[in-house]
């Protein structure tokens, strides 16, 4: 298992230019494999998504990676995901990060993964069954706010609870799709168009 983490991390990470270590070092501790289900262990370090049930999928490594990079994290940051999935994003993030609060709006999947993260021990990642739209506001404002599902538009109520200075990483669109980082600012929101992506539809319920 260590092998074919360590493979995955060479080949399809590293050799594509992700160079933030902390980034590295995280994805080497977390094993891919702890996040896919039976049927896909297989494959659990291919490069692909994979589907997680119920019309949902855990993200290729290394936009998984990619994501992480973008979203410029460090040790007292404090990091919302929308999408919990099957938890490993979360996980990633969780290694890098002070806490991390993930939004799942669907609960059998929100579920797993919370025995999951308590599975492999991790304390600092809080989880809600809820719409993703919606945000976090009780716990806002947040360092970083990564999506991994893909909505047509920006959702207002998650930019307004980034802080001053604080990264939204983030798929756009329908059928033609681009992951964009917004950083809230002084003057306002910067729009970085970071590279054309496919990721499942955001939705409500």
């Amino acid at each position: 298992m260590a092998k074919d983490n360590q493979q995955m991390l060479n080949e399809q990470i590293i050799a594509r230019g992700i160079k933030d270590r902390n980034v590295i070092k995280a994805i080497s501790k977390v094993h891919r494999i702890e996040f896919v289900p039976d049927k896909s262990k297989q494959r659990a370090y291919s490069d692909t998504p994979l589907p997680i049930g119920h019309g949902q999928t855990i993200s290729q490594p290394y936009i998984v990676a990619f994501m992480t990079e973008a979203a410029m994290l460090n040790k007292n940051s404090k990091v919302l995901e929308i999408g919990t999935g099957s938890g490993y994003q979360a996980a990633i993030l969780a290694e890098l990060s002070k806490d991390v609060f993930t939004i799942e709006v669907i609960e059998p999947l929100g579920e797993q993964a919370k025995e999951t993260f308590k599975r492999l021990k991790y304390n600092n990642i809080h989880v809600c069954i809820s719409n993703g739209y919606e945000g976090w506001p009780e716990e806002a404002p947040f360092d970083a706010i990564i999506v991994t599902a893909a909505p047509k538009e920006i959702p207002t109520k998650l930019v307004q609870q980034l802080k001053l200075g604080g990264r939204l990483i983030i798929p756009v669109g329908d059928y033609h799709q681009e992951l964009l980082r917004i950083t809230q600012t002084e003057d306002g929101l910067e729009t970085e168009r970071l590279l054309p992506v496919r990721f499942v539809p955001m939705v409500t319920n």
